[in-house]
């Protein structure tokens, strides 16, 4: 079956290497990762790391799971190149071949030019949440740079330990690009409840020992700046290696690149959406090791098939649990359905529902949306729009 090279030891890249073997791969395969140590989660680094400081908890597989299932685990490792005529990595001076690669290098902080940003920390690695955790330990001012999920989970945590906590969003409202006006209100009025002070609508042009500095001339004093003003992919690999980069490694439909023996995965890939037709990028766990489990199936069986789950997302802000079934696109129109829900709908079916601490219609919608035909809108209307009595 031949030797699989994963780059990236992230979720999606354990997870294309468990469903390797899943899928019944008997061939080498090989999981490379940037970062020392074992995979691990990330999205608790934001939440439950900074206030339990359990970093074993974080681990997604033992030591002896890779000796198991024969995965050669090669951490604090960085690929130099990938050259695909002679199909192989470089690592140093020494030559890594592969039969399939499969991409999954993840995204790094956007680090805007700011002057002083170089003072802000960020919070993408175990490493970033240590000093997080180190610097809370103490009562600080903090300001957060960035109204996204990460901005708002971490201001979410500082707040209930006490600390005085300031956020600067550029957009007029938070998580505009994953959720709807509605729903950006809901959570604008939570996190103010909790204590944070918002500034929307200002960029920040500054960051100095005492704080940061706002468009508008505002000054944000603070002991510690958070930077979560959105993330890049890692496509260096793959555009130095000749393949398409646009927003993200493309691919097609089964997830693989121009080079047949390449695929990508997670949060480093562009690929076709199923539903719109659209190229897009998710920064999402779930599409990660939904991508993986799809290209472990292309490489066992020899047959590509369209990639077509249903995106879902989650957040975590104090005692509530945003979650999101489907991908909206901005011109969606929103309706809100009781005091917590928001259906999305575009051509006038369904396309995507926001809620908060409502599993069951969560799990109602994501099955609504697996649908070969999405339910349209003249008959969600008839029910007041409870997808439940669907």
């Amino acid at each position: 079956m031949g030797h699989v090279v994963i780059i990236g030891a992230g979720q999606g890249g354990l997870q294309a290497a468990m469903s390797l073997r899943q899928e019944g791969h008997a061939g080498p395969i090989t999981l490379i990762g940037a970062e020392p140590g074992l995979p691990y989660q990330r999205p608790p680094l934001s939440k439950a790391y900074l206030k339990s400081g359990e970093a074993d908890k974080l681990t997604l597989r033992p030591e002896s799971f890779f000796a198991a299932k024969e995965i050669t685990l090669r951490s604090g490792t960085r690929v130099d190149a990938i050259d695909r005529a002679a199909q192989v990595v470089r690592i140093g001076d020494q030559a890594l071949a592969y039969d399939h690669l499969i991409l999954a290098t993840g995204t790094r902080n956007l680090v805007p030019p700011i002057p002083g940003i170089e003072r802000a920390i960020g919070l993408r690695t175990l490493d970033d949440a240590r000093a997080l955790r180190a610097a809370l330990d103490r009562p600080a001012r903090v300001a957060v740079i960035g109204g996204g999920f990460i901005g708002l989970e971490f201001a979410a945590v500082a707040t209930g330990l006490g600390h005085q906590v300031a956020l600067a969003e550029a957009a007029p409202r938070l998580m505009s690009r994953a959720v709807s006006p509605a729903m950006s209100e809901l959570f604008r009025a939570k996190h103010e409840e909790l204590g944070t002070r918002l500034h929307l609508g200002q960029a920040v042009t500054g960051v100095s020992d005492r704080g940061v500095t706002l468009a508008d001339g505002t000054e944000l004093p603070a002991d510690l700046v958070l930077l979560a003003a959105g993330v890049r992919p890692n496509t260096e690999l793959a555009a130095a290696a000749g393949l398409g980069v646009d927003n993200g490694v493309v691919v097609d439909a089964s997830l693989r690149t121009a080079d047949p023996h390449i695929f990508a995965l997670g949060d480093c890939c562009a690929f076709p959406d199923p539903a719109s037709g659209q190229r897009i990028r998710l920064e999402s766990v779930q599409a990660a090791t939904d991508h993986a489990r799809a290209i472990a199936r292309v490489i066992t069986t020899g047959q590509s098939r369209p990639y077509a789950a249903v995106p879902w997302f989650w957040s975590d802000q104090a005692d509530w649990k945003l979650q999101i079934a489907g991908l909206a696109l901005p011109g969606d129109e929103a309706i809100a359905s009781g005091h917590h829900t928001v259906l999305r709908f575009r051509d006038g079916r369904l396309s995507a529902v926001e809620t908060i601490n409502d599993a069951k219609t969560h799990m109602t919608a994501r099955r609504l949306l697996a649908e070969a035909t999405r339910p349209p809108r003249d008959m969600l209307e008839r029910s007041n729009y409870d997808l439940t009595a669907v």
